[in-house]
């Protein structure tokens, strides 16, 4: 909890300056009492001469009062200056700093929606500013937990009852011990523990904590081993599978195995949203300085509303069929996570439902000297058609 000012900031303000104002004058009249009351009597004898001792005296004092006089008028003047820079820099200063500790208390209790009003464009209303845009990240990062919360605790669910009920059945001698039961409950258990890996690889990338081995890699040799590694899955559903990689491209500055489980995650996902004779191609090509990736299927397409959440944990176009399918709807969360650690980008394409889908995962091309490819393998001389038997019908 922020513990309340001892002392007002006002009131350490109006000390400071008084002090100031005090110290001032006190070297002024210590000064002018040493120094003038000499000056003052130099210039009397050179205008009048010799001078009554008595006058002179008289001189003296009615310079010494004029002097304290003046001090004291100037130093109350200052005083109330002080007073009044005081209050000024209170209504100024001190209230926006107060409202915003006001705030950040409340925000530490967990009211995430607190903001303070911005007005000028001093450095104040900077730091309000940026105070503002600091509490819409922690209540949205707040948000984004609860609702990870709710889809993970309904993500479980599932499986969870699935095997309690199947334990509860053996227990009781309700459901045989047979290999099925087995199955079932290994099928059930891998689901769950999926779902656990996927989560730890999203939170990893999101939070930076990746040990990225980044080096100049050619696209030809990532879509050829994400097209090669693919392939025995689409095969068994009779899903046909391409590559295709432009000519010349220059390499991407990756880590390669990174990028190959981006391309992975989002072949299965156009493999579980494609049916079957459908196609998918991975391509590889120059879009102005960026080399791009892109993963296009003939399936089912998504609605445009859906483009932009397509990326998010948990998120299905389609929940029951997708769930059916055994995806734990982070493949995707998971596939941007990676491409923005590497500075990337990546996006969703669509002309709807049926009209099948492309995703797009862009990085800026790096022009290396003679010979520096040679860590990501050789450019492809042509196009490249991945895929012994990756045609199928």
């Amino acid at each position: 909890m922020i513990r309340p000012p001892q002392r007002s900031l006002a009131g350490k303000l109006l000390l400071a300056q008084l002090l100031v104002i005090i110290a001032g004058a006190t070297t002024l009249a210590l000064v002018a009492l040493a120094i003038a009351p000499g000056l003052f009597r130099g210039h009397v004898r050179d205008a009048l001469g010799v001078v009554p001792e008595d006058v002179a005296r008289h001189l003296d004092e009615a310079f010494d009062d004029a002097v304290l006089l003046a001090l004291g008028i100037a130093i109350a003047a200052a005083s109330i200056t002080a007073a009044a820079v005081s209050w000024f820099l209170s209504v100024r200063i001190i209230r926006p700093i107060t409202r915003l500790a006001d705030a950040a208390e409340r925000i530490a209790r967990g009211s995430y929606g607190e903001r303070v009003p911005v007005t000028g464009s001093d450095e104040l209303s900077v730091l309000a500013s940026a105070f503002n845009d600091m509490a819409a990240s922690l209540e949205s990062a707040e948000l984004r937990r609860r609702q990870l919360l709710s889809d993970l605790a309904h993500e479980l669910r599932t499986p969870l009852a699935a095997i309690e009920g199947y334990v509860e059945g053996v227990r009781d001698g309700v459901v045989p011990p047979t290999a099925e039961t087995w199955s079932v409950l290994e099928t059930e258990t891998g689901r769950i523990r999926r779902l656990i890996d996927d989560l730890q690889k999203v939170s990893r990338a999101e939070e930076r904590q990746l040990d990225l081995r980044i080096q100049l890699v050619a696209p030809a040799a990532i879509v050829a081993e994400a097209v090669r590694a693919a392939e025995p899955a689409f095969a068994a559903k009779g899903v046909a599978l391409g590559g295709a990689v432009a000519d010349g491209l220059p390499p991407i500055a990756v880590d390669a195995d990174r990028i190959g489980q981006v391309l992975a995650n989002l072949l299965e996902n156009a493999l579980r949203h494609t049916p079957v004779e459908g196609r998918v191609q991975v391509r590889a090509e120059v879009r102005g300085a960026d080399v791009e990736l892109t993963v296009s299927d003939t399936g089912e397409g998504i609605a445009s509303e859906h483009l932009g959440r397509v990326f998010e944990r948990f998120y299905r176009v389609d929940s029951g069929r997708t769930r059916a399918r055994g995806g734990s709807g982070i493949g995707l969360a998971i596939a941007r996570a990676l491409v923005e650690a590497h500075r990337g980008r990546i996006h969703a394409e669509s002309d709807g439902p049926g009209q099948g889908s492309r995703f797009v995962v862009s990085f800026p091309a790096s022009r290396p000297e003679r010979g520096a490819e040679k860590s990501g393998g050789a450019r492809s001389p042509g196009l490249l058609h991945s895929g012994r038997g990756s045609e199928h019908r």
